[in-house]
C-alpha cells in the first residue's frame, strides 16, 4: 500500500531563480547560483526559477513558470524559516502546487524515528521520508492551507481525501494540530479514524462473534469496499473487534466459533455443540448403529445408512418393517439382523435376528449355542431382553407386541447332544400384555418330532426367580428350574424318579414343574439344564448343543 500527505496553501506566490536537486543523503540540499551549462540542463533533478527569491511552498513553485509545472523536488523557504530546504511538489493531483510532507511506498525507511527526527525530517524524498515537523510547522503559519491524503492499496484500488484549516503549532506547543475540518473525499472512511484494536483494508462482510463467516449482513461502515477491519484472528463484537477465543461460542477443540443458532460435532461424532444467543451448550452425540460419521456439504454430522431414515442418532428403516416375514417379502432373503417396528410399539424400532429358511420370515425371540450369558435373570431383563447374537431373550414386552399384531405360529430347532436336529412347531402363538404377567393365551396344533406336551404350558403366567407366578404352592419353579419361562403348577408334587428333568426338592423328593425348559442351564444339573419332551412316556431331549425359538405369521 503507498500513502502520501501534501499540504498546499489556499493562493500562490510568485517565481524565484534557484536550482534544487536531490542528494543520495537524506534530505540534503544544494544551491548552484552559477549559469546552467548544456549537461546541467540535461539532469532530471534541476529546475528554473525567473527571480532570486525562494518560493514559499509548491503552490508558489506553481505559479511561477511553464518550466516548473511538473512533479518533482524543488527549493522553497517559508517565511520565518532560517534556511531553505528541499521539498517534493506534486504538481499530478487536484490541480497541482501541494507541498508533499510524507510518503511511504515500500517499507525501505524506519519510521520508528526518535522525537528529533521528526523534529527535522528524515527519508529521502525520491521515495519514502517525512519532511519535518519543525518545516510543517513554519509552513503551515505563512496561510491558509489544505492537507490531502492519498492512498493506493496493494490491490490497485486508489482515493483520496482532503481536509481544510490544516495548521500544527510549534515545538512548545508539541507541534499539535490547531485546527482541521473535513472538505472533499472519494472514499470513506479516513483510516485515521480507525480504532486502535481495527485495522485499515480490505472489508467485505464483516465478521463477528455472533457471524464468524460475515454471511448475514455487512458492516455498515464496509459495504464491500475498503475500510476499517478486525485484524486475522479478530472478530467484531459491538464496536471492538476482540480475539477469537473470546467469543462466546468458541469451541476450543477446533480453534473456531460457531455462528448463532448453528451447531458443530467434533471429528468422530461423539460432541455436538451448538451456539445458542452466542452462548456454548455441548452434549454427548452418537451415531446410531444404522449410521455414520461423515461430512456432506461441508457439514459433520451422523447420517443414516441406506435403506434407513432419521436425524442420524435414530435411524428407522425407511421402509417399516413389522416383522421378519415384512423383511421377507420385500425380497431380502438372506438370515440377519434387521430392524422391526411391530404395530403399536411405544418404543423406537429395534433389531431382531431373522431366520428365512423353512418358508422364510422367521422372527427368532430366543437362541442358546453356549454358556454365556446365565438365563437365569430376574423379571426386568426378562421383560426388556438380554445376550447377544449367540445368546438371547428377545424380551417379552416386544413378544407381547410382535405376537399381537397379527396371527403368528410357534416354531423352535434343537440339536440334541449326539448332533441330531429336532424341531416343533404349533399353529398359533400369543402372549398377553405385562398386566397379565406375559401369559401365554394361544398355542395351537403340534407337528415335529419333539417339544410335545408344551400344552401343558398355555394358560400359565411366566415366572422368574423374583416374580414368582407359577401358582406351585409348594416351591418357586423359576428359582428351581434356574430360568425364566412359563413354569405350571401341573406337576409340582414329589417323585421318585431320577430323570435329568426333575430337580431334587428334598432328600426324598423330586419334582418338575414343566415338560420343556428351554430357558434352563446350559450344559447344568438335573432339573436345571434345558431339556425338551419329545413324545413318548420319559422321552426327553436332555442338554441339547443348539436351542432356537421364532415365529412367523400363520396366515
Amino acid at each position: 500500500m503507498e500513502l502520501s500527505v501534501a499540504v498546499r496553501a489556499v493562493f500562490a506566490f510568485l517565481c524565484t531563480a534557484t536550482i534544487a536537486f536531490t542528494s543520495s543523503d537524506e534530505t540534503s540540499i544544494h544551491r548552484r547560483s552559477v549559469p546552467l551549462t548544456t549537461d546541467d540542463t540535461q539532469m532530471a533533478h534541476y529546475f528554473f526559477y525567473q527571480r532570486s527569491e525562494y518560493p514559499k511552498d509548491c503552490r508558489d513553485v506553481q505559479s511561477q513558470c511553464s518550466t516548473s509545472k511538473s512533479s518533482g523536488v524543488y527549493i522553497i523557504k517559508p517565511d520565518g524559516f532560517e534556511e531553505p530546504f528541499e521539498v517534493f511538489c506534486n504538481n499530478d493531483v487536484g490541480g497541482g502546487g501541494w507541498t508533499v510532507i510524507q510518503r511511504r511506498d515500500s517499507g525501505a525507511v524506519n519510521f520508528n524515528r526518535s522525537w528529533s527526527q521528526y523534529q527535522d525530517g528524515f527519508g529521502f524524498l525520491s521515495t519514502e521520508f517525512w519532511l519535518g515537523n519543525e518545516k510543517l510547522s513554519y509552513l503551515t503559519n505563512q496561510a491558509d492551507y489544505e492537507l490531502r491524503v492519498d492512498i493506493e492499496l496493494s490491490n490497485g484500488a486508489s482515493f483520496y481525501t482532503t481536509y481544510k484549516g490544516f495548521r500544527i503549532t510549534d515545538e512548545r506547543g508539541q507541534y499539535k494540530v490547531t485546527h482541521i475540518e473535513p472538505l472533499e473525499s472519494n472514499a470513506r472512511p479516513f483510516p485515521s479514524i480507525c480504532p486502535t484494536n481495527m485495522i485499515y483494508g480490505t472489508c467485505t462482510c464483516q465478521a463477528t462473534c455472533e457471524d464468524p463467516n460475515g454471511q448475514s449482513g455487512c458492516y455498515s461502515d464496509c459495504l464491500g469496499s475498503e475500510g476499517c477491519t478486525c485484524p486475522a484472528g479478530f472478530l467484531l463484537q459491538g464496536s471492538d473487534c476482540i480475539r477469537a477465543s473470546e467469543c462466546g461460542c468458541f469451541v476450543a477443540e477446533a480453534n473456531l466459533v460457531i455462528p448463532d443458532g448453528e451447531t458443530f460435532v467434533n471429528d468422530d461424532c461423539t460432541q455436538k455443540c451448538s451456539c445458542i444467543n452466542n452462548q456454548l451448550i455441548c452434549e454427548d452425540y452418537r451415531c446410531s448403529t444404522n449410521a455414520v460419521c461423515d461430512v456432506r456439504n461441508e457439514i459433520r454430522q451422523c447420517y443414516c445408512d441406506e435403506g434407513y431414515e432419521g436425524d442420524g442418532e435414530n435411524c428407522p428403516p425407511s421402509v417399516s418393517y413389522r416383522d421378519c416375514q415384512d423383511v421377507y417379502d420385500a425380497d431380502h432373503r438372506q438370515d440377519g439382523v434387521y430392524t422391526i417396528m411391530p404395530t403399536g410399539w411405544p418404543g423406537i424400532p429395534f433389531d431382531v435376528h431373522c431366520k428365512m429358511e423353512n418358508g422364510g420370515g422367521w422372527t427368532v425371540f430366543q437362541r442358546r449355542n453356549d454358556g454365556s450369558p446365565s438365563f437365569d435373570q430376574n423379571w426386568a431383563a426378562y421383560k426388556n431382553g438380554f445376550g447377544d447374537s449367540r445368546n438371547f431373550w428377545l424380551g417379552n414386552e416386544k413378544l407381547h407386541y410382535l405376537t399381537n399384531q397379527r396371527n403368528y405360529k410357534l416354531r423352535f430347532d434343537i440339536t440334541t447332544s449326539s448332533g441330531l436336529a429336532k424341531y416343533a412347531e404349533y399353529t398359533e402363538f400369543q402372549v398377553e400384555s405385562e398386566s397379565s404377567n406375559y401369559t401365554i393365551n394361544k398355542l395351537g396344533i403340534h407337528s415335529g418330532n419333539t417339544g410335545y406336551y408344551l400344552s401343558y404350558n398355555k394358560g400359565k403366567q411366566f415366572s422368574t426367580h423374583d416374580r414368582d407366578n407359577d401358582a406351585c404352592g409348594n416351591f418357586n419353579c423359576a428359582e428351581k428350574h434356574k430360568s425364566g419361562w412359563w413354569h405350571s403348577n401341573t406337576w409340582c408334587s414329589c417323585y421318585s424318579y431320577s430323570y435329568c428333568y426333575y430337580f431334587q426338592y428334598s432328600s426324598s423328593c423330586k419334582a418338575l414343574c414343566t415338560p420343556h425348559n428351554l430357558n434352563g442351564v446350559y450344559n447344568g444339573g438335573n432339573g436345571e439344564r434345558i431339556f425338551s419332551y419329545y413324545y413318548y412316556y420319559y422321552n426327553y431331549y436332555c442338554s441339547p448343543q443348539f436351542v432356537e425359538m421364532k415365529i412367523r405369521p400363520s396366515s
